[in-house]
């Protein structure tokens, strides 16, 4: 993806390059190895970005998009340092900062905007579903598989989704752990809308630039308006992660995480590429 204005901060170890577009429009870049997956480090530079558009005084809008054109941010890395993980110091909120990234960054003064070319699972819906608007490409999918492999899902999408999308659809994402193509996830409005691929990049920078020129005290007032009648409150986000902490890794669904990666879980190829049907009865 090309930069067309400001300076670019990355180095080889940064997830997230910032592009400072101008004082009141970021674009953030997201990359992390074959399939763009979720792990300790993106928790931890996550928590330090989120600081920084915190502490921003002009920034008014934030895209996030992904170097990986199939994948956004594909799920968490189910071979990560799990005690690493465990082991994180509580934020100043009181949460383990997985779960404080999902509660802050909605709260951010900024509008964040998704832009999704590729697919979106579980952390990485968790992501999206705590940026304020989602714009997808056709080829776009997203989905919670936690389910399917044992867990309940750590990043509190029962509580975005079920004011999203309802209650119903809501289990029917969650419990089903399925696949859900750009499509229909804007049909049940898991996202906002679908945008042609070639003109996505154009549709979203568009409407970021729009908003970015508005006053960011407006911007930001009727922001904090919204989020005070949809947001949940951070005893949710406790309450979910403990409950993945509780039910992840345990043996009787080691079979079915190994098929998955036998299958080619964690690769570009595989069953990465059509996961919901690689967790049905068929496996």
């Amino acid at each position: 993806m090309t930069s067309r204005e400001g300076p670019e901060h990355m180095s080889a170890a940064e997830q997230f390059a910032v592009q400072e577009v101008t004082p009141s429009y970021w674009r953030v870049t997201f990359s992390n190895g074959a399939i763009n997956l979720v792990d300790p480090d993106t928790v931890e530079q996550l928590a330090e970005l989120i600081t920084r558009i915190e502490r921003a005084p002009d920034l008014t809008v934030v895209v996030f998009r992904s170097a990986h054109e199939d994948f956004f941010m594909a799920h968490w890395d189910m071979l990560s340092d799990t005690a690493r993980v465990a082991s994180m110091s509580p934020a100043a909120s009181g949460l383990h900062p997985y779960a404080d990234n999902m509660y802050r960054l909605a709260r951010v003064p900024a509008l964040t905007v998704s832009e999704i070319a590729g697919r979106a699972r579980g952390a990485g819906s968790e992501f999206v579903l705590a940026t304020d608007v989602r714009f997808a490409g056709p080829r776009a999918v997203l989905g919670h598989f936690e389910v399917g492999v044992g867990s309940v899902p750590g990043g509190n999408p029962a509580g975005r989704l079920a004011r999203l999308l309802g209650r119903g659809r809501a289990l029917e994402v969650l419990l089903g752990a399925d696949d859900f193509p750009a499509d229909l996830a804007a049909a049940y409005g898991y996202v906002n809308r679908v945008v042609p691929e070639d003109r996505l990049e154009d549709v979203v920078d568009a409407f970021a630039r729009r908003v970015a020129g508005f006053d960011k005290v407006a911007v930001s007032g009727t922001k904090a308006l919204v989020d005070a009648v949809t947001e949940p409150p951070v005893e949710e986000f406790a309450a979910a992660l403990a409950a993945f902490f509780r039910t992840s890794g345990r043996p009787e669904n080691s079979a079915r995480v190994k098929r998955l990666f036998d299958a080619g879980l964690q690769q570009p190829d595989g069953a990465e590429r059509d996961l919901g049907r690689h967790l049905g009865p068929s496996t």
